[in-house]
């Protein structure tokens, strides 16, 4: 090998190396279909003498230690295998300005989320549980509807209830996340009467109370019931998106509809929003304007607005294995399906965005080697101690 930094274990010809798997990640593209990537990552773990699991939502699933119900302690290593499109093919710079000189992984997928899926699964392979268990759990879609880890949460016997700690895989450069805003989609549907536009009075103009309608969305937030500012994810936010309206150009509109774009902050669930904005558009419309707001259909529940509390175990040890600072996740994420049942970061190599724009879902995607090596050595060392923390060793001392 030619990096600076050198294997997680390099002592060992045979250990698991982050770089070499992302390497080989990357190019299996996963934009489309997963099957490929997925059956690399069998063939990965199955490699290193773990048997695999893929349920019937395409999960993949594979753990250490004891059984879920022996275990003192059970903590879950979660990410994603599907990328956005377009794929962006793989290279690997020895020397990237992007990153500093550093050396770097390109393509898509390099850090949403195979960076840090090469990070867990160096934990996860390092790791001995004796008293505990590490649940790895690899989902396929969740760029698209995460129907993967709804199904996790939903089965009757999840795989990772009970668990005392989820560790997310998102590039988040190191730092260890504990919130994010929610997701919610949904159309204004208005619905007037049609008449000539030469007599506009005999009709009910569906465009025109688009009017009321953008003026009720921009004073959502200053309603009396509105959820106050978050301390990390500071205000919820509701941005129009889309507007459809009118038939023709000398008749007066009958129908209107309005696509709007919720990012909620706890503790505002999918009812509550629906419910407000509901009754906050009804008192601005006029009477003759019928009103219907329906959330976009989708199979799988939206990403809420979540949070873990500061002081839990996971968020503190991993803070300090990782140098990285604590804070809020700017993207929607699948620990939004996690974070009710157990403390749940978000954490991993990579960046969204850096002082040259985008990073992450963008054509110059890209990963430093040195940032999941050492997210590799962080997660390693903080499943280490909370498993050793719950032990009945660890809590003698």
């Amino acid at each position: 090998m030619t990096d600076a930094d050198a294997a997680v274990d390099a002592g060992n010809a045979d250990a698991f190396d982050p770089i070499d798997f992302l390497e080989t990640a990357v190019q299996h593209p996963s934009h489309e279909n997963v099957d490929p990537m997925r059956e690399f990552l069998c063939e990965t773990l199955a490699n290193q003498g773990i048997e695999p699991h893929v349920d019937d939502a395409g999960n993949v699933l594979a753990n250490r230690g004891r059984a879920i119900e022996d275990a003192e302690t059970h903590v879950v290593l979660n990410t994603h295998i599907d990328t956005v499109s377009p794929h962006v093919p793989f290279d690997r710079d020895a020397d990237a300005p992007e990153a500093d000189g550093a050396p770097v992984v390109r393509g898509r997928g390099s850090c949403d989320a195979k960076g840090p899926l090469a990070a867990l699964l160096s934990a996860f392979f390092a790791v001995d549980p004796t008293d505990g268990r590490v649940t790895l759990a690899v989902t396929p879609d969740e760029e698209v509807l995460s129907t993967g880890a709804h199904a996790l949460v939903s089965n009757e016997q999840p795989p990772t209830r009970d668990a005392d700690a989820v560790i997310v895989g998102e590039p988040t450069d190191l730092d260890v996340c504990t919130a994010a805003k929610g997701r919610f989609q949904g159309t204004i549907q208005l619905s007037g009467a049609n008449a000539h536009a030469a007599e506009p009075d005999t009709g009910s103009n569906a465009v025109a109370a688009l009017e009321p309608v953008l003026e009720a969305i921009r004073t959502f937030g200053e309603r009396a019931d509105a959820p106050p500012t978050h301390p990390q994810l500071g205000a919820a936010t509701l941005t129009p998106t889309v507007v459809e309206g009118g038939e023709a150009t000398n008749q007066v509109p009958a129908d209107c509809a309005l696509t709007v774009d919720r990012r909620s902050v706890p503790p505002e669930t999918a009812d509550d929003f629906h419910a407000s904005l509901t009754a906050h558009l009804r008192a601005a419309v006029p009477d003759d304007v019928a009103l219907a707001f329906r959330f976009t259909d989708r199979p799988t529940p939206f990403l809420e607005a979540w949070e873990t509390d500061p002081d839990a175990a996971v968020v503190d040890v991993l803070a300090d294995a990782s140098g990285g600072a604590m804070r809020p996740f700017t993207a929607a994420t699948e620990a939004s399906y996690f974070a009710s049942a157990a403390p749940t970061v978000v954490f991993g190599p990579g960046v969204l965005a850096d002082d040259e724009g985008a990073v992450a879902h963008a054509p110059r995607e890209y990963v430093r080697v040195d940032a999941v090596r050492k997210a590799a050595r962080a997660l390693e060392a903080t499943v280490t101690e909370l498993l050793e923390d719950r032990s009945p060793a660890g809590s003698q001392s």
